[in-house]
């Protein structure tokens, strides 16, 4: 399986990405700059976290228009999957590959800590090493991740199944802080209708080794390369 990871000004998880991804796939991924407009033929591209050239006008706004992303757009229309977190998330929300938007957090603060999610779906490429109603512990660090968007386009989203992961207690409950940030209806994560985009703002690539501290977030990679090679 080859891999990229897409890398604008700002970005600071570039290289979690890169290392979860070499660890998962044992081979280099492609490290590809915002300003080219094509790069090879790969079998998943992620746009990883960070602050996007500064978060200028709007987190990931900016990034939506750097030449490369017509080109993500396009291979993500022909099926490719991608995976975009924290800023990611933004960025793909910002282009319209996702729904909805991801504003401030509702307490105005950045927030940075480990969060619970309940997986909603493991019927997608991204999810399918998890079981159903798992709970994963997983970290957050952004000041931008409140997700919204108009109720019918949260009905269509948990109609179809498309919300990936949602913000839980350690238990599975909801309430008592759960939600780090007011996102609409818990939501942690979400996928394009063709499920084939996934964007969320908690970072898997930061505890995919126990190295780390803990490795919920591997199964999401190996999966992909199980997946995808």
């Amino acid at each position: 399986m080859k891999a990229a990871v897409i890398v604008f000004p700002g970005s600071n998880c570039d290289r979690d990405m890169q290392v979860a991804l070499r660890n998962a796939v044992g081979s280099e991924p492609l490290m590809v700059w915002h300003g080219d407009s094509d790069f090879e033929k790969v079998d998943l591209i992620t746009v990883p976290g960070g602050f996007s050239y500064g978060d200028y006008l709007r987190a990931g706004s900016m990034a939506s228009h750097s030449p490369i992303m017509r080109e993500v757009v396009a291979r993500a229309n022909k099926g490719v999957p991608i995976l975009g977190v924290c800023n990611g998330f933004q960025i793909l929300t910002e282009c319209g590959l996702l729904p909805g938007v991801l504003m401030r957090n509702a307490n105005l603060l950045y927030v940075c800590k480990d969060v619970h999610l309940k997986v909603e779906s493991n019927e997608t490429l991204f999810t399918d090493r998890y079981a159903e109603g798992e709970i994963i512990r997983i970290p957050i660090a952004h000041h931008d991740g409140n997700y919204f968007a108009d109720a019918s386009t949260l009905d269509e989203l948990e109609g179809e199944g498309r919300v990936a992961f949602r913000y839980v207690n350690a238990d599975g409950s909801k309430g008592n802080g759960a939600n780090p940030n007011g996102s609409q209806r818990d939501i942690a994560g979400i996928l394009n209708a063709e499920r084939n985009v996934l964007g969320m703002m908690p970072h898997p690539e930061r505890l995919a080794h126990a190295e780390l501290g803990g490795d919920d977030g591997k199964p999401m990679f190996d999966g992909l390369v199980e997946a995808l090679s």
